[in-house]
């Protein structure tokens, strides 16, 4: 399946934020659990905010070196519900497991 790169990029964030909010919220678990690269995971993270969800980053308390992990505080205008009901087809078109 040939998809845009503004579709893969839309449906990654899409992704990204449908993880953390269930609890696969930290780089090194996003990446075990969908093979993304360190970097793809990073930069996909800093741009939900592109989409209007607010995702933070919570300090693990007495940790150093960003120990910790995100959560979304806010889905924006993006339906959370419809993302949970098509998690499969986004995983599909984006070939992750």
């Amino acid at each position: 399946m040939d998809i845009s790169k503004t579709k893969s990029s839309f449906y990654r964030r899409l992704y990204m934020a449908y993880l953390i909010d269930n609890g696969i919220d930290n780089v090194p678990a996003i990446i075990k659990h969908s093979g993304m690269p360190r970097r793809t995971a990073q930069d996909t993270i800093k741009s939900l905010n592109e989409l209007d969800i607010i995702c933070k980053f919570k300090q693990t308390r007495g940790e150093r070196n960003h120990s910790g992990h995100y959560h979304i505080e806010r889905w924006g205008a993006i339906d959370k519900q419809w993302v949970n009901k098509n998690i499969d087809k986004i995983k599909e078109v984006l070939n992750y497991p």
